[in-house]
């Protein structure tokens, strides 16, 4: 890891600390990590008491996804079993980028696959994020377009 390297901050929901085994809505706490392509480091974690049932119904009376989503703002990616469509625009809304997976994982393997990525190419977002520049074939061309 370079000293210049800016950490990605990603969110993980998480029922027991150990796994990605959460849906959005009724995850008990998110785990805020901070990956970079040779190291992460918990940063914080984040609790909630009142969660939804994982039915996928939402109650826009008792709005429990809200605060939820504030608590993640300034991570760029949000790891889940799974997010209704309500809660994931307010996910994307908010700048970060939500991915679901099919099945409970440990989140050692969410982190060795998000450096992955990083040591890869990130996609377009991502770069941003991470300050780096742009690879696509678009910045090649963006002289051409200049006035």
């Amino acid at each position: 890891m370079t000293d210049s390297e800016i950490p990605l901050k990603i969110a993980i929901a998480t029922n027991d600390m150990e796994r990605l085994d959460a849906h959005f809505g009724s995850a008990a706490k998110f785990a805020i990590y901070e990956v970079t392509t040779a190291s992460s480091r918990l940063v914080e974690v984040l609790e909630f008491d009142t969660v939804t049932d994982q039915k996928g119904g939402h109650d826009n009376l008792d709005d429990r996804i809200t605060p939820k989503v504030e608590a993640l703002t300034g991570c760029a990616l949000l790891f889940v079993l799974a997010i209704g469509g309500p809660s994931a625009a307010k996910v994307v809304r908010a700048g970060i980028h939500p991915i679901k997976r099919k099945d409970p994982e440990p989140i050692a393997e969410v982190i060795a696959q998000t450096q992955t990525m990083l040591k890869g190419s990130p996609p377009p977002f991502l770069r941003k994020v991470l300050g780096r520049p742009q690879t696509d074939f678009a910045s090649d061309y963006a002289e051409d377009y200049s006035e």
